[in-house]
């Protein structure tokens, strides 16, 4: 069972809420954390018990009775028995947690993953894959140390300042207590406003680390235009500035550093050597013996150690904070577009599809489509045609609800599709889009992608009715050859072939095409189209074309111009009419000529 993610309470410091977020995967293992919680007190308690071994072990020592060698040799063994014992409940406890840790880890990179996947279009269109990508691997490496070293560092080292002063207080008066409280408290103070100070300066390397990598993730990608316009010189002065400034926020950052260390070490340096003078003060009185010395001095090693590396962990776990910030942030950013609460699954009968009065814009001042509203009965073929921007593509979004209309509505077979889960509607529409882009993997499981469970029988088939066939019969390695990033390895044509086999494969009620042949030669063009005629039949297709001689079979045409329906009918209807389709007709029909 996944834990719930407790959402961000915009009014409380974005940071700190990271803690109560993270709760829910701590308690996914309870027993575990209480074992290793367990392990961890008594290790302290060994690591309490220590410099009371030294003490007596030195006190024994300096007896000058020869019976008293039997007793700093069996004081020797406990300590050596007390040290082994504090490592090993040490691992253990590291070993209990590193489950949970892992599994924390799985769960919310798992969770980030799906919500990615739920954002809208519009999110995706505008996100830097470089930078978003970084965000994700610093944040998820950031939980992990955070869970890990708070739990098991700075719990435990708060816990060991509170019984060493009771100690001290106890056993050696108000002065030693007095020295370890008050030095602890300013290096605490003086770490934490430090560190805070210097939390800017992470925020600043990090976002010139997602920058750079930004840059240089988009200029590999694109690197056919970089070497079309011959622009690698420029490319790399873009990175070096970017470099630049990361070696910039990397060097205010170190030196930022170096007077937080410089301001600790004074701190420790201080208490220590207040501790060790009035404890050599005491001795020499009389009031302490040489083991009382190294008691002290074990218990103020033993405090500052932990309580050094403290401040590393603190240094760390606000450099954490600051990088699970985006993370969270991410998580926390609402979908445009959602299913309702009361969702249901969409059932299709008919496949019967109908725009009604619907209205959109992707920005308020300019307005995409206006009172559009038209059926594409079931069975039928209705193709969509028009001037580039007019719309066309902008309802293929709608349909598949990447996008909400402003206003009206669209119905499959009665149903509004706002009502439906997305799952369930893009699970009854295939698509053929005008740019395919494939994955990194072999031309077989890209097409399977249509339909993972389908087997290799189905497979082929689609291929065969894709026409693929004897292009794959001349590849090397078949159906197993691999694409490339992107699809980079296949034309254009081929790439759109791959696209088709994988719709075939669907077999989806509803069927859209989205100038589906644009990037075929004419006699690829015919083979497909008949081939997609044979597999349209009994489906309900959208065709959104170009090439008019692609749908001159289409039941309905469907004529848009900014952003309206200006014109409908069947090819021979439409010509007739003497209108907007007849001079599209007539300058496509000059051009093939």
């Amino acid at each position: 069972m996944r834990p719930h993610r407790q959402p961000v309470d915009p009014n409380t410091p974005m940071q700190w809420q990271v803690f109560r977020q993270l709760w829910p995967y701590l308690l996914e293992f309870k027993q575990r954390v209480i074992l290793a919680l367990l392990c961890l007190v008594a290790a302290k308690l060994a690591s309490i018990g220590l410099p009371f071994i030294l003490k007596h072990t030195v006190d024994s020592l300096n007896d000058d009775t020869v019976k008293a060698l039997a007793v700093p040799l069996s004081l020797v063994f406990a300590y050596g028995v007390l040290r082994l014992s504090n490592v090993l409940l040490g691992e253990v406890r590291d070993t209990l947690f590193g489950r949970v840790t892992e599994r924390a880890m799985r769960r919310l990179g798992l969770q980030v993953f799906e919500h990615l996947h739920r954002l809208d279009l519009g999110f995706h269109l505008s996100r830097q894959t470089g930078g978003l990508s970084r965000d994700i691997e610093r944040g998820t490496s950031g939980i992990s140390f955070l869970m890990r070293f708070m739990v098991f560092n700075i719990c435990p080292t708060l816990l060991e300042i509170a019984l060493v002063v009771g100690v001290l207080l106890t056993q050696y008066g108000v002065s030693f207590a007095l020295i370890i409280l008050c030095s602890v408290i300013a290096y605490v103070w003086f770490s934490m406003k430090a560190t805070d100070w210097r939390t800017e300066y992470v925020r600043q390397v990090n976002q010139a680390d997602s920058s750079t990598n930004t840059r240089a993730i988009d200029s590999l990608l694109n690197y056919e235009t970089v070497k079309y316009f011959n622009n690698e010189q420029y490319e790399a002065n873009l990175y070096d500035s970017n470099l630049a400034q990361w070696e910039t926020a990397r060097r205010k950052n170190r030196l930022s550093l170096f007077a937080l260390n410089g301001g600790q070490a004074f701190i420790i340096a201080t208490a220590m050597t207040s501790m060790l003078l009035l404890a050599a003060l005491e001795v020499g009185e009389g009031n302490m013996t040489i083991g009382d010395f190294v008691l002290i001095n074990a218990f103020t090693m033993q405090i500052f150690m932990p309580l050094n590396f403290l401040g590393f962990v603190y240094r760390e776990i606000r450099g954490s904070l600051a990088n699970i910030e985006n993370l969270f942030k991410l998580l926390d950013r609402t979908p445009q577009v959602d299913d309702s609460q009361d969702a249901t699954t969409l059932v299709t009968h008919e496949g019967r599809i109908e725009f009604e009065q619907v209205s959109f814009a992707y920005h308020d001042d300019r307005p995409i489509l206006s009172n559009v509203s038209f059926t594409v009965e079931p069975g039928s073929k209705v193709a969509v045609v028009g001037e580039s921007g007019a719309g066309k593509s902008t309802l293929v979004k709608l349909l598949f609800r990447f996008y909400d209309p402003a206003s009206g509505r669209i119905t499959i077979d009665g149903q509004n599709i706002a009502d439906v889960t997305q799952h369930s509607l893009r699970q009854h529409i295939g698509i053929v889009p005008q740019d395919t882009v494939l994955f990194n993997d072999s031309i077989f499981e890209n097409i399977r992608y249509g339909r993972p469970d389908a087997n290799e029988e189905d497979v082929y088939e689609a291929i065969r009715l894709a026409h693929l066939d004897q292009f794959i019969s001349q590849l090397p390695e078949g159906a197993q050859t691999k694409v490339g990033e992107r699809g980079l390895k296949l034309s254009g044509g081929e790439k759109q072939r791959v696209a088709i086999a994988r719709a075939i494969l669907k077999r989806p009620a509803i069927m859209v095409f989205d100038e589906a042949t644009s990037s075929l030669d004419s006699q690829s063009e015919q083979a497909i189209l008949r081939a997609l005629r044979e597999v349209a039949k009994g489906h309900t297709s959208l065709v959104i074309a170009h090439r008019l001689s692609t749908i001159v079979d289409a039941d309905k045409i469907l004529v848009m111009s900014q952003g309206r329906l200006i014109e409908h009918g069947n090819h021979d209807a439409l010509l007739n009419q003497q209108g907007v389709y007849a001079g599209l007709w007539q300058a496509q029909q000059k051009q093939a000529t």
